[in-house]
């Protein structure tokens, strides 16, 4: 029997001891859709899940398959993990991109449509209004979207347009009466960004959405007037957003120029995909894969019933009408220190106790609180930190502004390269440079991924300095969305560690060790490594050992063969992996004692934890980094060692409740499947997310009644 195209390379793909990067991140984009179509969720939950697959998928085409042409656009040679080169690869994945595209928009018309419908939610052309409401659509077009419109003609006078990325266009094939067939002209209408997703005619129990194509394809003979329109198609395209900077003698001198050129650059990077509405025109779209160099399987056709670009759907979530139909999430508590009467200062509370932070059932408001009581208190002479993302209206730029204006010495790393927050970055470490902020605009080959926080306080008798080190970016808006792990800490080892830390990064300090600090590109993979070969011995000699580890993303291959090396020695090795992949689990004689699950639920399980046993003397780790080569060899990353045995536990205790999820978790297979995890009749229903909460809730109770 032959094989359908992209299973013909099964078997090499299944040969393999590791799993394709990119091949397991679409498996993660899979879990997502998933939670879309989970029974026991709102329509609006299942709408924002399948927004959330789509902004994905946009992102993993413009970096992802970006990356790939980078490879195929220039002849240069790769071998995939998957065993496949250049070509073949890419066969293979634009085979798996377009079954999901497939199921995302099959989900949306069998599933997601009529549920709207049922909750008095109508998404329909403009043909299916009343008079009235038709004339109040034209009105709207005349008045908010016809000035914005702007046709542009290809023809042997004009140059190609450049079609931005990621917005829907319009591309009509006209001829001018009398004109042969040969003569007609393509023109192409892109709808603004800032233009809502939908037109909205609210009634008292209902709600009618008209698409704003629909409204614009409805009035596009205005646009086009003396002229015949042969066909209209829809489509959206997307970019290349893949770059590195160039290295070169002045780049120290430049960099920020090289970036800001690399982002324009990005703009009118190569089209590596086009999604288009069924009934296109034939002429025009060979035209333009023969113009973006493109084969047809990187065309996604989608039905006129359907709609391209799902990200449009947070229109209808974010409604305040439905406001009260989402879930409502618990509000966080703060940390168990926090709780205790008469102890409301955090300086004094870190000179007694180290605070373990989990978000987002911890707030993050402890560490705003710190930095901004740190920006007022007249004894702080410095704060540091590192910045990778930044919420749009950031209390903690303020509190920096306000900290330089106090005459406080304050140091910065902002790390401009963070993907698709660049102009955010830029624009947040200029407010702080002009105030007098020390600003360091990241480091030319490496993205500084790591969080910190330095305060240095002069007290009456000592100078103490309080150190902050996380999994998480110091983002108001993410931290009550992902979860994360912080610690706030005056151990002098670790601020010792951070001190050093800093200077490599600012300055050009190249110290000989640290002591509880593990950083990367240094040695990070390294003393991984080391970690454990450790557990294989000890297993090999008889004594007790084990690893524990949770990342968002494990693909570093010699990480991946040192914990197959460890499995063989009889260590039993528990992962948690929200996303990619490379590993196999349980394939006999290679990684039989090796289990991976991942999260995948209301919150992104951002959160980092290494445990390794080591024969009692555990060695516990949390921070910045994943098992990726990004992070070993690119990045300035960290991991910090939580030496407190009750904040060890309490990391502990973090990753058995992971294990014991059977609501969130799907569970790996030798083949790089998933399968769902579900609760047996004995145990219930154990919900990680929501579990959290509760513990957290029980404890302040528990701390309050034995205050009273």
């Amino acid at each position: 029997m032959k094989l359908a195209v992209g299973d013909k390379y099964e078997a090499i793909i299944q040969k393999s001891d590791l799993v394709s990067r990119d091949l397991s991140w679409v498996k993660f984009n899979d879990r997502v859709l998933d939670q879309s179509k989970k029974a026991h969720r709102t329509i609006f939950e299942k709408l924002k899940f399948l927004a959330i697959t789509a902004s994905n998928l946009d992102e993993f085409f413009m970096i992802r398959v970006g990356s790939l042409y980078n490879y195929l656009d220039y002849d240069k040679e790769r071998v995939d993990y998957s065993g496949l080169r250049e070509d073949p690869f890419k066969e293979k994945l634009m085979k798996d991109c377009q079954r999901f595209h497939l199921d995302q928009h099959e989900h949306f018309t069998k599933v997601i449509l009529p549920e709207l419908h049922q909750e008095g939610i109508s998404v329909v052309n403009v043909s299916k209004l009343i008079a009235e409401e038709q004339d109040k659509v034209k009105d709207y077009f005349m008045k908010a979207i016809y000035p914005m419109l702007t046709p542009m003609v290809y023809d042997g006078y004009r140059t190609f347009p450049i079609l931005m990325n990621k917005l829907l266009v319009f591309g009509v094939v006209t001829t001018s009466p009398g004109e042969k067939k040969d003569m007609r002209k393509m023109s192409f209408v892109q709808i603004p960004a800032n233009i809502p997703r939908f037109f909205e005619i609210e009634r008292e129990n209902s709600l009618t959405l008209i698409p704003i194509e629909e409204v614009i394809r409805e009035n596009l003979i205005s646009l086009f007037r003396n002229v015949e329109i042969e066909s209209v198609s829809l489509f959206r395209i997307t970019r290349n957003g893949d770059f590195t900077l160039e290295e070169s003698e002045d780049m120290d001198a430049n960099f920020l120029e090289e970036v800001k050129r690399k982002l324009m650059e990005r703009k009118t990077g190569r089209v590596v995909r086009i999604e288009i509405e069924e009934g296109y025109s034939k002429w025009m779209l060979n035209s333009l894969l023969e113009r973006w160099n493109l084969r047809p399987d990187s065309v996604f056709m989608v039905k006129r019933i359907s709609m391209i670009d799902f990200t449009g759907l947070w229109q209808i979530v974010g409604n305040k009408r439905f406001r009260d139909r989402l879930p409502q999430v618990p509000d966080p508590v703060k940390p168990l220190s926090y709780q205790e009467e008469g102890r409301a200062d955090i300086f004094d509370i870190l000179k007694e106790k180290d605070i373990l932070l989990h978000h987002p059932y911890n707030n993050i408001d402890s560490i705003l609180d710190l930095i901004e009581k740190a920006a007022e208190d007249p004894d702080v002479m410095a704060i540091k930190m590192t910045i990778y993302r930044l919420a749009k209206e950031s209390r903690i730029t303020r509190a920096l502004l306000r900290a330089a204006e106090n005459g406080k010495h304050v140091s910065v790393l902002f790390e401009v390269k963070a993907r698709f927050d660049e102009e955010n970055n830029i624009r947040e470490a200029k407010k702080l440079q002009k105030a007098g902020c020390f600003v360091i605009y990241g480091i030319s080959n490496l993205k500084t991924h790591t969080k910190l926080l330095l305060i240095v306080k002069k007290d009456a008798s000592e100078i103490t300095r309080y150190v902050h080190l996380g999994s998480g970016n110091y983002n108001e808006d993410t931290a009550r969305l992902y979860t994360d792990i912080g610690l706030l800490t005056t151990n002098e080892t670790l601020a010792n560690d951070v001190s050093e830390f800093f200077n490599v990064i600012t300055g050009h300090s190249l110290p000989s060790d640290y002591r509880n600090l593990i950083t990367a590109p240094r040695d990070m993979r390294r003393q991984l490594i080391e970690f454990i070969e450790q557990e294989a011995d000890n297993a090999r000699n008889g004594l007790p050992s084990g690893i524990f580890i949770k990342v968002n993303s494990l693909e570093d291959s010699e990480i991946i063969y040192a914990l197959y090396r460890a499995s063989q020695s009889g260590v039993t090795i528990k992962l948690i992996v929200r996303g990619i992949c490379c590993l196999r689990p349980g394939r006999p004689g290679l990684s039989e004692n090796i289990e991976v699950i991942s999260i995948v639920g209301d919150f992104l399980e951002h959160s980092r934890i290494y445990h390794f046993h080591n024969n009692g003397n555990t060695r516990t780790y949390s921070g910045s980094a994943d098992m990726m080569v990004r992070s070993f060899d690119k990045r300035l990353e960290s991991l910090f060692k939580v030496e407190s045995p009750l904040l060890e536990r309490q990391l502990m205790n973090i990753l058995s409740y992971n294990l014991r999820d059977n609501v969130n978790a799907y569970v790996m297979q030798e083949d790089g499947t998933y399968l769902t995890k579900h609760p047996s009749e004995q145990e219930g229903e154990f919900n990680v997310h929501k579990e959290f909460f509760r513990v957290q809730a029980d404890e302040v109770m528990q701390v309050r009644l034995v205050g009273n």
